[in-house]
């Protein structure tokens, strides 16, 4: 009798979609992010937002076009309907975290899918996602020798300038405090679908 190796599989995965964009921002979208700032932030729990939530709608016409295309990708590849649906950016803000400034734990409610474009980072940056089974997980807690994907109920995705990751709404995420001297600066944004 042949003994076969045992196997370990992964279930339900969850979906997170990075990307980069190869070229920097243009002097026209620097100037706009510069008049979106100037039209008004309001203070958020540990960073600042713009008060326009729709920054899309009339600027960064190149950056939303670049989202759209792979929001398409996303919904092909990962969710695959079978009915045609039309998916579109409902919602889309700058956010700005200044040295200490942080995003505390949240997700996007009213949502399915939502993405962050990085528009300015320092070496080290992370968005940190929280496994929706965390709770259940940590009934019993054990040292773990090593963190692995197994026993990890936190995942951290390194990002950079240019940089677009799209993840289902319902999943928790969060960014650490900015302890750097610079500003962080992205853009943030939720999606929705009907039917054609």
């Amino acid at each position: 009798m042949i003994e076969q190796s045992p196997a370990i599989r992964g279930l339900f995965p969850i979906p997170v979609y990075i990307v980069k964009r190869d070229t920097n921002l243009t002097p026209r979208e620097e100037k706009e992010i510069g008049r979106i700032v100037k039209e008004g932030m309001y203070k958020n729990y540990g960073n600042s937002t713009s008060s326009n939530s729709d920054i899309f709608n009339g600027k960064l016409k190149k950056i939303k076009q670049y989202c759209e295309q792979h929001i398409k990708i996303y919904v092909e590849q990962i969710i695959n309907p079978k009915q045609e649906l039309d998916f579109y950016i409902t919602q889309s803000w700058l956010n700005i975290t200044k040295p200490g400034g942080f995003h505390h734990v949240h997700n996007h409610s009213n949502s399915i899918l939502s993405g962050v474009f990085y528009i300015s980072t320092q070496e080290g940056d992370s968005i940190c996602f929280i496994d929706p089974n965390a709770d259940i997980k940590n009934t019993i807690v054990f040292e773990y020798k090593d963190w692995n994907k197994w026993n990890s109920v936190t995942t951290y995705f390194p990002v950079s300038e240019g940089k677009l990751v799209i993840f289902p709404s319902y999943l928790e995420h969060y960014v650490e405090p900015n302890l750097t001297q610079e500003t962080r600066i992205s853009i943030s944004g939720n999606i929705r679908y009907e039917k054609i």
